[in-house]
């Protein structure tokens, strides 16, 4: 249980209450766990907050967030049009299952809880690397100064800067300089708050005078039609639009690595200089080489947060002290100076959002648009796949499957294809983001016809299995150990030794009749599930993942896919044990009649160097076991 009390103070928007809540659950160890959140601080937080909260999910680790059913519930039903036959329904089943929650409910009982008064909560960022690295923005700056000094690449200097020239305008870049600046769609860009904040500080900047800086992308992919409407209504989205902060779409952009290429002389500058750039961006997932492969920090950070960095241009920013810019009389102008106060919220909030807006636009949200309904549709109820698409391929899991399952095996002569350390997320697996022209995808696009400027992203290309598979384990900033000194998909292939692809040697190892498996620390899959992280995993032939501990969702994913996850004993990893990833190995016991929590026999052999240990079957329920 999760309690909330107080009253969110002015300045704190809910994207800085998410990112407080995150962090404290995280820390807290809420993997595997339902958190549910109750208090008397409900009293005072929209549906559309809690729906920012619940969305993190993934992000603090937790199967699910939940809220309980009460008025705040009825509300919003209510204004997204949905009938009052179905509002008072809801609340009557709710209160005959005693699920309903009103100030006279009786205090729940949890296994553990956490609380927070919200009036604590300051304006905050999240990032460099991943969603619960809070930062608040009062230290940014100085923050951002010592994430500098652990992301700096091999051969960059502290103090690079670049000259650059870019439509007329001429500027230098450094690390830190902010070239992405999106307000994203995801449920902060379905929250009226947030949203209309960041439209009333577009509107005080350009009363003021200030202009975006001219390195900085932006864009504007809101979380439903219904934001552009009230925003239009009200005038700011034709603000936000004065700052460069156009409608790009409707769907998931820059979260997942669609904003598309950095404009050629600002990536030129990137890597001339080294330079570690910056994004900032509303979504909720930062994680490494998801936002672009040329941006090294990614913070996620409330939509006018956003449009505020876009102004400013860098990360090193003092907003407290320092102007973010040079308004039109020559005065400097501090972020407060245009920050807009609650009340100027509410009363657009009032005047623009009604049920009628979310009525119009959801009666005809199957409708698409005139491209949407010429598409020529074909008759038959299968779907007749095209040999040629580079897309949308026939997945090959159900090739040649027999009706009873082969009996389980013991894992024999299995090499590492990844050696990994801790908090490898989803997208170090299966990166969702851009495909570069010399990996493996690049090359089978290539092959294909296909040129890099039409290769899209990976997330866009994920009903091809050929694809993907290529994909997998070639995030741009992975690293893998058996690859020291790289960054990227590589390992080495043994026994000899040769520096490969991490697909190229599991083809090889395919060619040799080689089981794989891989290793890893701390929070295995952590982050988004993402099913093309286990689907990739098991087409590249590894049986078994073996880490210290394991993200609830893609554990059980792996087990969906026939891979095998096991873990460590307390107190042993791949370092305690002495495993360098160049031995061979064998785990015993799976055989045997596997069993949930399991200890199975490993074996691990090199140059006449045996190390035996045990490890978990994180198989832990006798419904994964029939998987």
């Amino acid at each position: 249980g999760f309690r909330l009390y107080g009253l969110l103070p002015e300045g704190a928007t809910a994207t800085d209450l998410v990112l407080t809540v995150t962090k404290m659950l995280r820390d807290r160890g809420v993997v595997g766990k339902f958190v549910e959140f109750y208090g008397e601080g409900l009293d005072n937080l929209p549906l559309a907050d809690r729906a920012t909260i619940a969305n993190m999910s993934p992000e603090f680790g937790s199967t699910c967030a939940i809220f309980p059913i009460d008025g705040e519930t009825l509300r919003y039903v209510r204004l997204t049009g949905r009938s009052e036959e179905r509002a008072e329904l809801i609340e009557a089943y709710a209160k005959a299952q005693g699920l309903f929650r009103t100030n006279e409910s009786p205090e729940p009982k949890y296994a553990d809880t956490l609380e927070l008064n919200l009036r604590s909560v300051v304006p905050a960022l999240a990032g460099p690397k991943r969603p619960q690295d809070k930062v608040l923005l009062s230290n940014a700056g100085q923050s951002w100064k010592k994430a500098l000094g652990e992301m700096l690449p091999a051969g960059g200097k502290a103090d690079a800067k670049v000259s650059c020239s870019l439509n007329g305008d001429s500027f230098a870049l450094t690390h830190g300089s902010v070239v992405i600046a999106a307000i994203t769609s995801c449920t902060n860009t379905s929250n009226p708050s947030v949203m209309v904040a960041a439209g009333l500080l577009a509107r005080n900047a350009v009363r003021l005078g200030l202009c975006v800086k001219p390195w900085v992308k932006t864009s504007l992919a809101p979380g439903s039609k219904v934001v552009t409407r009230y925003l239009s209504q009200a005038g700011l989205l034709q603000d936000l639009e004065s700052l460069n902060f156009h409608l790009v779409g409707y769907g998931c952009t820059t979260c997942i690595g669609n904003s598309g290429p950095l404009a050629e002389p600002i990536s030129r500058a990137i890597q001339e200089g080294n330079l570690v750039a910056v994004s900032v961006l509303s979504g909720n997932r930062n994680f490494e080489g998801r936002i672009s492969p040329e941006v090294r920090a990614n913070y996620l950070a409330s939509p006018p947060l956003v449009v505020a960095y876009a102004l400013a241009g860098r990360m090193d920013i003092d907003f407290a002290n320092e102007p973010i810019g040079e308004g039109r009389s020559g005065n400097p102008v501090l972020l407060k100076d245009i920050w807009p106060s609650p009340e100027e919220v509410q009363q657009v909030l009032e005047k623009s959002v009604s049920s009628g807006l979310f009525k119009d636009e959801y009666n005809k949200v199957y409708q698409g648009d005139e491209r949407w309904r010429a598409l020529p549709v074909p008759e038959g109820s299968q779907f007749e796949w095209a040999e040629d698409s580079t897309y949308v391929r026939a997945p090959t899991f159900f090739e040649n499957m027999a009706v009873e399952p082969e009996p389980l095996r013991d894992i024999q002569n299995a090499r590492v294809l990844v050696m990994l350390g801790d908090s490898v997320t989803t997208d170090h697996i299966s990166p969702a983001g851009s495909i570069h022209k010399d990996s493996p995808a690049g090359r089978y696009l290539m092959e294909r016809g296909v040129q890099p400027n039409e290769f899209n992203s990976y997330g866009s290309r994920r009903g091809n299995h050929e694809v993907m598979m290529r994909g997998t384990f070639a995030n741009v900033r992975l690293r893998n150990l058996l690859a020291p000194d790289t960054e990227g998909g590589w390992t080495r292939h043994f026994p000899g030794n040769a520096q490969q692809t991490i697909f190229d040697a599991s083809e090889q190892y395919a060619r040799e009749g080689v089981p794989l498996l891989v290793i890893a620390g701390k929070e295995y899959g952590s982050g988004s599930s993402r099913d093309w992280a286990a689907k990739g995993t098991r087409m590249l032939g590894v049986l078994a993942v073996i880490a210290e501990s394991f993200e609830r969702i893609h554990r059980s994913n792996l087990i969906g896919m026939g891979v095998l996850p096991l873990e460590f004993l307390t107190g042993q990893n791949r370092q305690s044990l002495g495993l360098t990833g160049e031995e061979t190995y064998r785990i015993e016991g799976i055989a045997e009649e596997l069993a949930p929590g399991k200890r199975l026999r490993a074996r691990a052999a090199n140059n006449g160097t045996i190390r035996d240990f045990e490890l978990i079957a994180r198989i832990d329920t006798a419904v994964e076991l029939d998987y």
